[in-house]
């Protein structure tokens, strides 16, 4: 058996892979001194969808990494510079074949139902993320490149994989990767969706649908998160998980005091909040840029001269100077600006409304109807493009209205379709879409793989396929391998931007700025996110009196 320490590739691939930590995380803005209060109900209103199932083995979401911050933990974390380190896991190594991986676990850490965590617990979670009937997406796109889970002994576990993988540490901090009780999960999916256990500070209690999640605290909770500021449990005693859809009502419940922090606020409250004695978290998502991503596998944008039209034409920088009031810059990278190995290239996306018309003419779209739309052997150039009224904010809304009117003056038709969060999966699975805005959201530049090779055009066992721009270029798959496989900073490095030149040559891609995650609270203090997803952490909050 190898010897349970960290290699210094290994380490060596962590620093430069998620680097990104500690912008991911954000800081909050100076609080002045407040007399703080032990217990309490900290009570916190998210305006991101209610998920069908707290388990976020099931599915995916970014509304399952909220909520499941606070009661299920991954085996490793971040630091807020970029270093993995122990959580659940306490020692890693690889061998140097990128096959096998040995990893010691904690002894001292039990589920919150009395199940022991230990070897056997991590083999459950890995084969319930790989099981079909979880219908798993995120989580199992992180543990595909498993083969067998080995059990050691109680505090070790030795993974051998079908192919190197050089993500594997960021991926294994994800949310949608957590431990959970094995217990838990052999209740069936039903009973575990409705109440998952895991080790985290906080225990679900109760769920009432379209209104809230009351969770407990852990007072056994063992403190193994590398973001505790304290030993012990979590100050509150309570935490109240509200579902307000509607970012004026969240506002409102904030500063009137009825809620703590909220989530998804608008531009112009965060803009605001300082002179209300609102305090704010930035937390970008690391990862993938927010984006509009064009179906190359279907007409229009199955020729690259009517995408590059589109892109020449959206003309996004007025409309996000204006809407988001400063708290969104412009991105011309598929990455997130935290991710160190990003590539951005502003030329690729300079606005040309003549150049545009010059394509789609060329592109043969040269005859036009009564309402200005472009017409080619009968057809309309029509996007249909379905909006996901869960995940993108007013403001996002609004700017999809200014492309869907500067397009229209090269002649494009852009059916914008606001639905809620299952009608918006319903109509990528069936490809009904020629334009959509994706957030996905995990950790490091592996994200390309997942969006853009042409595996990913293929569903996961939850029906959800990651590529939604359909890139099948065999140039593009073999530098995405390679990136997987290589152990080597250097040449991980230039395998991506190489990837990204591709992948923004394409005209498959509008990038448009960071993933936004932003907080507001009032009458708490200690609120943090965490390094990993980017994830509210409220295991060190306290009220304030």
């Amino acid at each position: 058996m190898l010897p349970f320490r960290r290699s210094l590739p290994i380490a060596a691939l962590a620093a430069v892979a998620v680097i990104l930590a500690g912008c991911a995380g954000g800081t909050a803005a100076p609080e002045e001194e407040a007399a703080t209060v032990e217990g309490g109900t900290l009570v916190y209103a998210t305006g991101d969808a209610e998920p069908t199932c707290l388990d976020p083995h099931v599915g995916g979401n970014y509304p399952q990494g909220l909520i499941s911050t606070q009661y299920l933990e991954p085996l490793v974390g971040r630091s807020a510079d970029g270093e993995i380190e122990p959580w659940l896991a306490t020692e890693w190594e690889a061998t140097d074949d990128g096959l096998t991986w040995n990893l010691a676990l904690r002894d001292d850490v039990s589920f919150t139902d009395g199940t022991p965590f230990d070897a056997a617990a991590v083999k459950a979670n890995i084969e319930h993320l790989q099981d079909p009937d979880t219908a798993s997406s995120t989580g199992y796109l992180s543990v595909k490149e498993i083969d067998e889970v080995e059990v050691v002994d109680d505090a070790h576990v030795r993974f051998h994989l079908s192919t190197p993988k050089s993500a594997l540490l960021e991926v294994l901090s994800q949310q949608w990767s957590a431990m959970e009780s094995p217990a838990g999960i052999e209740r069936g999916q039903e009973e575990n969706c409705a109440a998952p256990i895991g080790t985290g500070p906080f225990i679900v209690e109760s769920w009432a649908p379209q209104d809230r999640v009351v969770m407990t605290r852990n007072d056994d909770y063992v403190p193994t998160n590398p973001q505790r500021d304290h030993d012990g449990p979590a100050h509150v005693d309570t935490l109240e998980w509200r579902f307000i859809p509607d970012a004026a009502t969240r506002q409102a419940a904030l500063a009137s005091g009825e809620v703590h922090v909220i989530d998804n606020p608008l531009p112009t409250d965060i803009a605001a909040a300082e002179a209300q004695g609102i305090e704010h978290l930035d937390a970008p998502r690391p990862a993938s840029a927010n984006r509009i991503e064009l179906n190359t596998a279907q007409a229009p944008f199955d020729d690259a001269r009517v995408r590059e039209a589109f892109i020449r034409s959206a003309d996004p920088n007025p409309g996000i100077e204006s809407l988001f009031r400063g708290t969104a810059e412009r991105s011309y990278s598929a990455l997130s600006s935290v991710e160190p190995m990003g590539v951005s290239d502003e030329a690729l996306f300079a606005t040309d409304p003549e150049a545009a018309n010059e394509l789609l003419d060329e592109a043969g779209w040269t005859e036009r109807n009564d309402d200005g739309v472009r017409m080619k052997g009968g057809e309309t150039l029509t996007v249909r493009f379905p909006v996901s009224t869960n995940q993108s904010t007013e403001a996002e809304q609004s700017l999809f209205e200014q492309i869907q009117a500067n397009t229209a003056a090269v002649g494009f038709d852009v059916e914008l379709n606001p639905v809620d969060l299952s009608t918006w999966y319903g109509a990528l699975a069936a490809h009904e879409y020629e334009a959509v805005s994706a957030p996905y959201t995990t950790v490091g530049p592996d994200v390309l793989r997942i969006l853009y090779h042409s595996d990913s055009t293929v569903p996961a066992p939850s029906g959800y396929f990651a590529n939604n721009a359909q890139l099948t270029l065999p140039e593009l798959d073999g530098l995405l391998e390679d990136a997987l496989r290589t152990t080597d900073d250097a040449e991980r490095t230039e395998l991506y931007a190489q990837a990204q030149e591709i992948i923004l040559g394409s005209f498959a891609v509008l990038p448009l700025y960071d993933q936004q995650n932003h907080f507001l609270y009032k009458g708490v203090t200690g609120v943090d996110a965490l390094h990993t997803i980017a994830t509210p952490l409220l295991l060190n909050a306290q009220l304030t009196k």
